[in-house]
């Protein structure tokens, strides 16, 4: 059944259904149910279209666990390392709305020859040129368009046609060399590369047109990086009345393949589909570097709200176009400066059992009660902006949800007290703190054979038996997988057992107008390895208990005012002096069971998701397997302190760190000192 499913999914996207067929699948597929086969980029995903998992997206299939690995369709010939997966749209947060797929694959191996012809300039900041293409890098390019990696756009009510997203450096390379000899010399200085994620657009005649609108400039504040011209590569010949409509810079009704139009991305725009025959373009756009930029909070915050809304359109259509508008907004703010909002603007009021907030993906109001913290506050914020997963469901989906559209913010706190007093008194806390100590009990006490009976056996010869639960081999591999568990759990300050929502108030710190959220960094690579316990049945003895969601955050600090009714949190997500890190995963926890099972520490190495372990391998020189790693982590110690252990490991682990200069032995150091010196080094 699920096999079916998949290969119609695709039978009928190639267009030669009828609507009843159609109509007759989405009913197969709306009463279908099924857990996800594996979990990529924090989203479940499954080989076939479910009632849930109805968005398809595509994938390097080598990602996909083995096991499950060929149940996933390859719906492209030319690029068959690449695998269609399903995933619930209600689990998309701003860090995987789009499907970046790699392509470089596509351009391996083959001379990519391209050779600009001289530019015609056809008004301030728009250029056209001709690419002249060997034959190898214009069959790939062709063949885009054949690869079967169409999805709707997000922002499918503001542009017609399809496109899909992809990242090739092999072709980025290739035309960047090719603009940098044509580039007019006043846009040559700071230029450092074209931008290698490409969106591939295709357009039928009759779709509707691109509307017109500003692109949003690209921006790595720490690379120093922002792109300042927009780069169209056409695919396809045609004619349009017009193709494409620059406003002041110009218009363009005829276009042959293989153009190039460059332009000055302060140009408001819009693109049309040829009259006859399918039009099919690159965008991409040129990096700069050493460009002065500023920073403006309002953007920032514009744009998370954007990006908040896109988010939450899955459940409320009506805001698709509210946060298009915003994108609108901030691609002209960078240009032009902030433009004040025209009209009333979307909030959204939800209740979290039995917590009401008001939230619009910038700003969160919580009402102020006995029965909810402020550290309760920012963890439900948190859960919120990032759309993490309690279970199997995603946070947004668990909310009862409603749109309210107002000119300001002040009719807020009265609106809360009023729904926070309808609901009553709550049942029990939304956010629980825990202990979680409580998740790491000591084993018993370590005992040995001296003295007593090795086995059932010889007990009954009349001496005392040890049970192999506490023999020295089963608690040291049981610390060491703790050390493992503790080593990610410790230090998240947000944690989902199954659908329960727990905190660490100790790493939500108040200071001021200020809560900082503790934790990781990063959580650092590790390596599989085979178990080298010197007891045959030791591993037989470790289980697995319950398996913990944590939540690490890299988040700037939250601000927020107390306003007396209701705290007022505020989250500069985008502000361009901070790098953004959200992960989850879930850790195992290990125990003792009484019972030998000759797969329990199988098991347990099973249960640890793969992005824990995943990473770095040294050739098989290290000596201790990646359980055994040091993961101890110091409560004691400062956010700093970990901080800095944890760059420091990471610069030995990438041989970045510097070799100190090798010197002369003219002292004559004797053996002793030599072996201080090592041991200082």
């Amino acid at each position: 059944m699920s096999t079916q499913l998949r290969d119609r999914f695709f039978a009928l996207s190639a267009g030669a259904a009828s609507e009843e067929e159609v109509a007759r699948y989405r009913a197969e597929v709306a009463a279908t149910d099924a857990e996800p086969a594996a979990t990529l980029d924090g989203l479940g995903v499954c080989w076939h279209p479910t009632a849930r998992h109805k968005q398809v997206r595509f994938v390097t299939a080598e990602r996909i666990p083995a096991e499950v690995r060929d149940l996933f369709a390859r719906p492209s010939a030319a690029a068959p390392y690449l695998a269609a997966v399903f995933v619930d749209p209600c689990e998309l947060s701003f860090r995987t709305f789009e499907n970046i797929v790699p392509l470089d694959r596509l351009f391996e191996a083959v001379p990519l020859d391209v050779v600009p012809s001289e530019p015609t300039e056809l008004a301030e900041g728009v250029y056209t040129f001709r690419l002249r293409l060997g034959d190898d890098i214009r069959a790939r390019l062709t063949r885009l368009d054949a690869l079967g990696l169409y999805v709707p756009p997000l922002n499918a009510n503001s542009r017609g046609g399809e496109r899909f997203i992809f990242h090739s450096a092999l072709l980025a390379d290739a035309l960047t060399g090719a603009v940098a000899k044509v580039l007019p010399e006043r846009l040559e200085e700071g230029f450092s590369h074209v931008n290698p994620v490409f969106r591939c657009n295709r357009f039928e005649p009759g779709d509707s047109n691109f509307h017109r609108h500003l692109d949003t400039p690209y921006y790595d504040a720490g690379r120093g990086h922002v792109s300042r011209y927009t780069l169209l590569v056409y695919l396809t010949g045609g004619s349009g009345d017009p193709v494409l409509d620059l406003g002041e810079g110009g218009t363009l009704t005829d276009i042959d393949a293989f153009t190039c139009v460059l332009f000055d991305q302060r140009h408001e725009h819009e693109g049309a589909p040829y009259l006859a025959g399918r039009k099919v373009f690159l965008r991409t756009e040129l990096i700069y570097t050493g460009t002065e930029t500023s920073h403006d909070p309002g953007i920032g915050a514009l744009f998370s709200k954007a990006c908040y809304l896109t988010g939450e359109s899955v459940f409320a259509p009506e805001l698709a176009r509210h946060a298009d508008a915003y994108y609108n907004r901030v691609a002209e703010a960078h240009w032009h400066g902030l433009a004040p909002a025209a009209g009333p603007e979307p909030f959204l009021h939800k209740e979290f059992r039995g917590v009401h907030f008001v939230a619009n993906g910038y700003d969160f109001w919580f009402p102020k009660s006995d029965t909810l913290s402020l550290t309760e506050c920012a963890a439900l914020a948190l859960l919120d902006h990032f759309n993490c997963k309690l279970g199997d469901k995603a946070f947004r989906s668990m909310c009862a949800t409603e749109v309210v559209e107002a000119e300001d913010a002040d009719w807020i706190p009265g609106f809360l007290a009023a729904r926070q007093h309808e609901a009553g008194k709550q049942s029990g806390p939304a956010v629980l703190p825990f202990d979680k100590a409580l998740l790491f009990p000591e084993p018993e006490e370590q005992e040995d054979y001296t003295g007593g009976a090795c086995c059932p056996f010889h007990a009954g010869a009349g001496e005392d038996y040890v049970h192999e639960t506490r023999e020295w081999e089963v608690i040291e591999l049981y610390e060491d997988a703790q050390s493992f568990a503790k080593a990610h759990i410790m230090p998240a300050p947000v944690l989902m057992l199954g659908e329960d929502v727990l905190i660490d108030p100790d790493r939500f710190l108040v200071q001021g107008d200020t809560i900082h959220v503790l934790g990781k960094k990063s959580l650092t690579p590790v390596n599989f390895a085979a178990c080298q316990s010197g007891v045959e049945d030791a591993p037989s003895y470790i289980n697995v208990g319950p398996r913990v969601g944590v939540a690490h955050f890299l988040v700037p600090p939250i601000t927020f005012t107390d306003s007396g009714d209701c705290y007022h949190l505020r989250f500069d997500f985008f502000r361009n002096s901070w790098m953004i890190k959200h992960e989850q995963a879930t850790v195992p926890v290990p125990v003792i069971s009484y019972e030998s099972d000759d797969e329990g520490w199988g098991r347990w190495v099973s249960a640890v998701d793969s992005q824990l372990t995943s990473g770095l391998t040294d050739g098989g020189s290290r000596s201790a397997p990646w359980w055994m790693e040091d993961f101890a982590f110091d409560e004691e110690s400062t956010l700093a302190e970990h901080l800095m252990e944890w760059a420091d490991e990471l610069e030995y682990r990438d041989g970045e760190l510097e070799e100190e200069e090798e010197t002369d032995d003219e002292d004559g150091d004797d053996e002793e000192e030599e072996e201080e010196d090592e041991e200082e080094a």
